[in-house]
């Protein structure tokens, strides 16, 4: 066999959540205030909020199951939480086109400028890439979203596709998820390695075939990665356990 092919998740992996997220809130009063009014300030705390809401697990869950698609889910998404932030200020929010497509606006402004990076992570991507590893992404975000975030990185260029449910039509925590991502892409699971945080999607790839590396704290033990990393920095070292 030759050399496997990395799938990369973004945040837990590449990315820190805990950096992000300050940085989001700020940036959301950046971009909203010119643009609807209010303040920077009240624009970044209720940001906190209704992303508080929206991720709390039964909500979540309740989101997931309504969704008849990704993309409907992805609408529905970013109406809600323009729309919740708008409610909460008591500020007119835009008709509903024009709120997606502010929506899509604030991603490509506020994502390119987090910096939100692993110590590391950037190096070890770019030593893969120049190593002749094939990258992509395997995450939970979607593929723009994704492009944003690489962009910010300064290694795009390193990744082929950028793997997210909308690529793919399957959410990430489901049992099809990898499986479509390897048929796209026409490769075998056997020549994958896949690279996550989360034990749970670990064990999805593993039982398809396809060899696994854990970032991130040790795993219960019914979870066997055949690598388990503080972080992905490193990686590049232990790519030899692999080819």
């Amino acid at each position: 066999m030759g050399r496997v092919t990395v799938f990369l998740d973004d945040g837990g992996v590449m990315n820190d959540n805990a950096l992000r997220a300050p940085q989001w809130r700020r940036l959301v009063g950046e971009f909203f205030t010119p643009r609807l009014g209010g303040t920077a300030q009240a624009w970044a705390e209720v940001n906190r909020s209704v992303m508080e809401q929206m991720f709390e697990a039964q909500n979540w869950q309740r989101r997931l199951e309504a969704a008849s698609d990704y993309a409907s889910f992805y609408r529905q998404y970013g109406l809600d939480w323009l729309e919740g932030m708008c409610a909460r200020l008591n500020i007119s929010c835009p008709a509903e086109e024009e709120c997606i497509a502010m929506v899509e606006q604030a991603n490509a402004f506020i994502i390119p400028r987090v910096r939100s990076a692993f110590a590391g992570a950037a190096q070890a991507i770019r030593r893969l890439y120049d190593e002749g590893y094939t990258l992509h992404t395997a995450s939970g975000e979607p593929s723009n979203e994704l492009a944003y975030y690489l962009e910010g990185m300064g290694v795009r260029e390193c990744f082929g596709k950028l793997y997210g449910p909308d690529l793919i039509e399957t959410f990430k925590l489901t049992p099809r998820y990898y499986e479509r991502v390897f048929s796209d892409l026409g490769i075998e699971p056997e020549e994958a390695l896949i690279v996550d945080d989360r034990p749970d999607c670990i064990d999805q790839a593993a039982r398809l075939g396809a060899r696994t590396v854990l970032i991130g704290p040790k795993a219960p033990e019914k979870y066997r990665p055949d690598l388990q990393l503080a972080s992905l920095a490193e990686l590049p070292d232990q790519m030899h356990r692999f080819d």
